[in-house]
């Protein structure tokens, strides 16, 4: 195979990202690469790391940016917790943490270090090294505030992320982490399990009645699926996640593709957890009367 037909197929495989180490390593010489550049068929991004044209995709910068830093450098923080989906799409500089030796940020790229970084804690996702779930978190935990980190453990646990006892080992493992404290105290607070359907609906049925709200019909089906709370004159659907938690990631996809099919068929879906049932009552209450004055 030509080396441009290997060069390819890696980038393919990353995103659409190649560094200048890799194009030489394929067998394109320096004349060959400025060829490229020129021809439009490789965009520089950063220094010593390039765009293949017609290939790179939305995750192109993310893969970039640990290219760009060099072996070792894994997606983290902010950006590892959107690669996971436990956090918001981002803008801006690129987050990354550099194991075994100091990092310099650069124009696109924020560089966190780490002397050393434990095997459990890093791993690679969609084909971008990046931090371990239960890692992000902890470094999530020192760039965010309780209440977005509280929605990020949550997520990551809808997501079947975290398996079994992962907290401790997780602190076992980072001592002196600064995002020790406020993780544990997130968790903490999470720590009642996730309700029964049987409960879940009970309490949300307490405060549609405590707010003179209409009533709902409970587990009703509404195009050949069935949902936990549903107003059809309002054509509002909700669910409640709170028993969810530990299910698997397809149901969540399942979940997820109903949801559409709802809302392609004129329906509103709100869902809300357990969380917000026993720590957010009100604004429960509050986001049910705004779905329902709508209609």
């Amino acid at each position: 195979m030509p080396p441009d037909r290997l060069l390819w197929e890696l980038a393919r495989r990353q995103h659409g990202a190649l560094a200048t180490w890799q194009l030489i390593g394929g067998g394109l010489s320096g004349a060959q690469t400025s060829r490229l550049v020129a021809g439009g068929w490789l965009r520089r991004v950063h220094r010593g790391v390039y765009l293949v044209g017609p290939i790179h995709g939305p995750l192109a910068r993310l893969m970039a940016a640990t290219l760009a830093v060099g072996d070792g450098t894994l997606l983290s923080h902010r950006f590892a917790a959107e690669l996971w989906g436990v956090g918001p799409e981002l803008c801006g500089a690129v987050e990354v943490t550099s194991v075994g030796r100091r990092g310099r940020s650069r124009d696109g790229i924020t560089v966190h270090s780490a002397r050393r970084l434990a095997p459990a804690d890093a791993t690679t996702h969609r084909g971008i090294p990046v931090t371990a779930p239960g890692r992000t978190l902890l470094d999530l935990a020192t760039v965010i505030g309780r209440r977005d980190l509280a929605r990020a453990v949550e997520q990551a646990e809808v997501l079947d992320l975290l398996r079994g006892d992962w907290l401790d080992p997780l602190l076992t493992r980072n001592p002196r982490h600064r995002g020790t404290r406020p993780l544990r105290a997130v968790t903490q607070a999470a720590d009642p399990p996730a309700m029964t359907r049987s409960e879940a609906e009970r309490r949300l049925l307490e405060l549609v009645r405590a707010a003179g709200l209409p009533a709902p019909e409970v587990n009703h089906r509404l195009h050949g699926y069935e949902v936990d709370f549903a107003w059809p004159a309002h054509k509002l659907a909700v669910e409640v996640d709170g028993y969810a938690f530990h299910s698997s990631r397809s149901s969540f996809e399942r979940d997820r593709r109903r949801d559409a099919h709802l809302i392609a068929s004129g329906h509103r879906v709100s869902r809300v957890t357990w969380r917000q049932l026993t720590g957010e009552p009100e604004a429960v209450v509050a986001l049910l009367a705004a779905a329902l004055a709508v209609a």
